[in-house]
């Protein structure tokens, strides 16, 4: 199972400004936020991740009622976090 997961903006990459630099229950990873480039992403957006790439923004409200769902379910949330702990976008 996938899982969108969502994580507050850091950072926009200044040498790649396809990149941003993301916090998702601490641990923190370049995110390619293209799909999102009408829309425009700062430092302090919420967006919903799914394999490194922002596929939305999203409130604050709405990342936190998301992390509880996502919490909640256990394993499948463990995996995806396991996951993005060891993936890089280099």
């Amino acid at each position: 199972m996938c899982l969108g997961i969502p994580g507050e903006v850091i950072e926009i990459l200044a040498d790649r400004p396809d990149l941003a630099r993301v916090d998702v229950s601490g641990v923190k990873r370049a995110i390619n936020i293209g799909l999102l480039s009408e829309e425009g992403v700062e430092p302090g957006d919420w967006v919903l991740i799914h394999v490194g790439f922002a596929l939305s923004k999203i409130d604050e409200a709405e990342a936190r009622a998301a992390m509880e769902f996502l919490e909640g379910i256990g394993k499948a949330y463990e995996d995806e976090m396991a996951a993005l702990r060891e993936s890089q976008i280099l």
